[in-house]
C-alpha cells in the first residue's frame, strides 16, 4: 500500500499536498491517533513534506528562468530542465 500511496502524492498540487500535510501534523500533535496509524499517516507525512519540497524548487528553478531586459524587465522564460 506503501507505493500507491507514495504515486497518489506525486500527482498531487501543492495546495492540495501542503493541506493535507497540515491535517496529519494536527492528528498527530492532538496525540489520539492509535500507534500503528501514527506511524502510517507519518510515513505518508514525509512523503507528502518531499512533494512539496520539490515543487518549490522546481517553481524556483522557474523563476530563475525568467529572462529580462536590460532594464530588468521581464521578456519570457527558457524551457525549464530540472532532473
Amino acid at each position: 500500500m506503501a507505493e500507491a500511496s507514495t504515486a497518489d502524492v506525486k500527482k498531487l498540487s501543492f495546495e492540495r499536498a501542503l493541506e493535507e500535510l497540515e491535517t496529519i501534523v494536527k492528528r498527530l500533535e492532538d496525540g489520539k491517533v492509535p500507534l500503528e496509524e501514527s506511524v502510517t499517516i507519518y510515513e505518508r507525512g514525509e512523503a507528502l513534506k518531499r512533494r512539496c519540497e520539490d515543487l518549490l524548487r522546481q517553481a524556483e528553478a522557474r523563476v530563475d528562468k525568467i529572462t529580462t531586459d536590460a532594464q530588468g524587465t521581464p521578456t519570457g522564460t527558457e524551457p525549464l530542465d530540472v532532473q
